[in-house]
């Protein structure tokens, strides 16, 4: 009898050893650097977009200059036209850092491989576009 329970019971274990391995594999995330970080990276990088997640109104007051503008509000579940690149290096940017977050988190869960959180604008010494 004792014999007969120990394959049912390796095999038990088997089952239960390989379910749990799939809630050890590490969720994809972003990367949250601060503003001069990204002003070095910037400098050091040739293919990147900066991300402006603010509201259009905002960003016509005044952004980084060269950077794209999709408001966080409307960053969904579907497909971004501005960022065809899921595996691009992505900058992202805000006023103060909140929505910037917010946008990255969402732009991982869209399948965005390469986002860099940096904070907000207001943080920010350069050159400012109009």
């Amino acid at each position: 009898m004792k014999l007969k329970i120990i394959p049912i019971l390796l095999v038990v274990l088997f089952l239960v050893g390989c379910a749990s391995t799939t809630g050890t594999e590490r969720e994809a995330t972003y990367k949250q650097i601060t503003m001069s970080e990204a002003v070095e990276m910037m400098a050091s990088e040739n293919d990147y977009i900066i991300l402006d997640v603010r509201r259009p109104d905002e960003y016509a007051a005044g952004h980084i200059p060269n950077a794209v503008n999709v408001p966080n509000e409307s960053i969904g579940t579907d497909e971004i036209d501005e960022l065809p690149d899921k595996d691009r290096l992505i900058l992202v940017y805000c006023r103060s850092g909140n929505r910037s977050k917010q946008a990255s988190e969402k732009l991982v869960k869209l399948g965005y491989t390469n986002i860099v959180e940096f904070g907000g604008i207001l943080d920010w010494t350069g050159e400012i576009e109009k």
